[in-house]
């Protein structure tokens, strides 16, 4: 399996892009790129790859991670899958991003609406849904259990946890999510945030200071550059 980070707008949001090397597809997690030249790097790395996007995966609907989402769709006419959940939050994320001077995502991108436990397939990977509420009403982190990797969005990040006080966040049912969902994992499972770098569930279980330790062995986490490609 293959991942490229694309680091992108004002928010330094992570997009990735994730494909198995030698197969002609390609999975989008969480496409961000705002400026014109962001999405034209996007769109150079898909072909300089050979791939064809076969689904878009939301972690969430916050403005700084849906940005490219509805031109991607309209090109390639793929599915996004994103909890309902988050619906309150597209229209949230045009005002807020209008209230900051920017040009506002697009929202009327056609949803498929993701459960808990619910494996989607998509360019050769299965990704296992994890609903996390808490960032958001819909968060939810999509892990590929046979590569042990995970998308983990603002839920999870390297050293902290994601923020609650915008719209509709909340703490407690943020805590309750990793910690009943996300740290029982095994330890070697690598994450891939939504912003920073990435790192492991076994790391963030004994060295996370939002979170209270599991006291198993720390595992060194590895930060990533703005665009690297890494092979799993």
């Amino acid at each position: 399996m293959r991942i490229v980070r694309q680091v992108v707008n004002l928010f330094r949001e992570s997009t990735f892009l994730a494909y198995r090397e030698g197969a002609p597809g390609c999975v989008v997690i969480d496409p961000g790129a705002y400026a014109p030249e962001e999405r034209d790097a996007l769109l150079q790395l898909i072909r300089k790859n050979g791939l064809v996007p076969e689904a878009i995966l939301l972690t969430h609907g916050h403005t700084d991670h849906i940005f490219f989402v509805k031109a991607l769709q309209d090109m390639f006419g793929i599915p996004v899958y994103v909890s309902r959940e988050d619906e309150p939050l597209f229209p949230y994320s045009v005002r807020t991003t209008r209230m900051l001077g920017l040009i506002p995502p697009e929202t009327d991108f056609r949803r498929t609406d993701i459960a808990d436990g619910q494996v989607i397939r998509a360019a050769g990977l299965s990704f296992t849904v994890i609903r996390t509420p808490g960032h958001s009403p819909g968060s939810s982190c999509f892990w590929e259990r046979d590569e042990r990797v995970m998308f983990t969005g603002d839920t999870l990040f390297a050293g902290t946890i994601g923020r609650t006080d915008l719209m509709l966040g909340e703490y407690d049912d943020e805590i309750r999510s990793i910690m009943d969902k996300l740290m029982p994992l095994d330890g070697d499972i690598r994450i891939y945030p939504g912003h920073g770098p990435e790192s492991t569930i076994g790391t963030e279980r004994t060295g996370n200071p939002m979170l209270e330790p599991w006291g198993e062995a720390e595992t060194e986490a590895a930060e990533t550059d703005a665009l690297e490609i890494h092979g799993i």
